[in-house]
């Protein structure tokens, strides 16, 4: 948590972050992650929008230099609450829905650290 801390205080390296992490956007590197998030969901009953890009693009876009791990948490928080738990009808569809979010998210953080680590080294600062 130190470490997370010491690296958002850091001007410099916030913004080489930022930079990398709009980069994979920019770029369409995630075009296959997204891709399989919606193989599951061709049904149009169960079509899904990509809610981990948004809670992703939501984080990045509340990453600054001042900002306190805190802050960024509750955003995150604040997101799974709006399309995660709220939308849940049942406890069962809660479980569904929360083990979804969470498998798409390890995926899709696993292939943001992939393209960063190959494609742009300078954003781990």
């Amino acid at each position: 948590l130190q470490t997370v801390r010491a690296l958002l205080n850091n001007n410099s390296t916030v913004t080489v972050l930022r930079s990398g992490l709009h980069a994979i956007f920019n770029e369409k590197s995630l075009d296959v992650t997204k891709d399989l998030f919606q193989e599951k969901f061709r049904n149009p009953k169960k079509r899904q929008k990509n809610i981990q890009l948004k809670c992703l693009k939501n984080f990045i876009s509340s990453l600054t230099s001042s900002t306190d791990i805190r802050d960024l948490l509750n955003r995150l928080s604040s997101d799974l609450q709006t399309f995660v738990i709220k939308p849940s009808k049942s406890k069962e569809a809660f479980k569904e829905q929360a083990s979804d979010f969470m498998l798409k998210w390890n995926l899709l953080l696993s292939n943001v650290g992939k393209i960063l680590t190959i494609n742009r080294t300078d954003s781990f600062g």
